[in-house]
């Protein structure tokens, strides 16, 4: 539980790090704007004023060369010069599309006169120009930064996501999968001393119910190593009659189960053929059909159904059980995620892994309601 919680708190330290240094670099970039923006605006002023010296008529004796240099040396701030009735005078730096189109130039001064971006060039005698001005294209660019640079972290962090996530899984399943091996070797060993024993017993006539019995469970251990020793390997697939495989599982759980269980079984009365490998499949049904007895703590009502649309089939294993909380509906999948005392968590994480990883298919907790039951819901391609 420690080991969790440190380990929460550094994901939580990175996202807060991570969160300050995008931060820090937006505001940086909002600073520098708001900075190249007023020393556009000092350019401007200074294009005015020998706009002003030039179309002044007070000016006329002056040497123009120094204002005729500034005005051809705007090479970046789009103008637009107009007198003081709105006629067009001058313009420059402006778009190709706007420049060569009097209508686009027309909406463009409009848009400049809305956002207020231009100077008043006072040539005296009461006569007046107005500069307007827009963004250069660097500052225009500018603005978009940002976004660009969201866009740059978010792919990254999505690549970081994908790579970490997919490192933990290989790992999972490298655990998973020598977990299940050593699992199967392990039962595996005192079971062929089990079978050896057994034909002792055949041999010295020991009562034949016992030896049956006895070899029943052996034959359920097999189950369960063959079981354990798929899970750890890549499983084969087969073409198979998933109604009948069901029901097959079905029927022996019933016959297993508490009197006080009430089954219910219906699904389509023709075969649905789908990729399974049929070990894997039993195993599934049967960890939710005791999923839900233990729910029901052995007395209620149990259905499993199966129902098909035109390229899946579903199964709906319901009971009448406590339920489950709706914020509980994805970590009933988690490994370790338990409400029994003595439950290991692994049921519904190893049918979770046995539906999706191996059969392509996808299982949920299809709905619950405290006090009334729970439905899960496994879902498989058709063939």
């Amino acid at each position: 539980m420690q080991f969790s919680d440190n380990r929460n708190i550094s994901r939580w330290l990175i996202i807060a790090a991570s969160f300050f240094i995008v931060l820090s670099i937006l505001w940086n970039t909002y600073s520098f704007f708001n900075i190249f923006k007023e020393d556009e605006r000092k350019k401007v002023e200074v294009l005015a004023e020998a706009y002003r010296m030039v179309n002044a008529p007070s000016m006329q004796d002056t040497d123009f060369t120094l204002p005729l240099m500034i005005i051809q040396n705007n090479s970046s701030v789009p103008i637009i010069l107009t007198d003081k009735n709105g006629v067009v005078q001058d313009s420059k730096n402006l778009p190709d599309e706007i420049a060569n189109d009097t209508i686009r130039k027309k909406a463009y001064l409009n848009e400049l006169k809305q956002e207020q971006t231009f100077i008043v060039i006072n040539l005296g005698k009461g006569d007046h120009q107005y500069l307007y001005y827009g963004n250069s294209q660097l500052l225009n660019n500018l603005k978009y930064y940002p976004v660009t640079l969201a866009i740059i972290v978010i792919l990254f962090a999505t690549i970081v996501f994908i790579f970490y996530r997919a490192s933990k899984m290989a790992t999972q399943n490298r655990l998973w999968a020598g977990m299940a091996k050593e699992t199967a070797h392990q039962i595996g060993t005192p079971l062929s001393s089990l079978l050896g024993w057994i034909e002792i017993m055949k041999a010295d006539n020991v009562d034949e119910t016992t030896v049956t019995e006895v070899e029943k469970d052996v034959q359920r251990l097999q189950v369960i190593a063959e079981r354990f020793s798929k899970v750890g390997s890549e499983p084969v697939l087969e073409e198979r009659d998933i109604v009948a495989e069901t029901e097959k599982s079905f029927e022996y759980l019933r016959s297993r189960a508490s009197r006080q269980v009430e089954f219910f079984f219906m699904a389509p009365n023709h075969p649905v053929k789908v990729m399974l490998n049929p070990e894997l499949h039993s195993w599934t049904v049967e960890n939710l059909v005791k999923n839900a007895i233990d729910a029901m703590k052995g007395k209620g009502r149990l259905d499993v159904i199966l129902s098909e649309s035109e390229k899946h089939i579903r199964i709906k294993v319901s009971d009448t059980g406590k339920g489950i909380p709706k914020s509980q509906f994805k970590k009933v999948f988690e490994p370790g995620f338990t409400t029994k005392q003595r439950g290991w968590g692994l049921g519904l994480s190893l049918t979770k892994r046995i539906v999706e990883e191996y059969h392509k298919g996808r299982i949920r907790v299809f709905s619950s309601e405290m006090g009334k039951g729970t439905t899960m819901q496994a879902t498989y391609k058709k063939i």
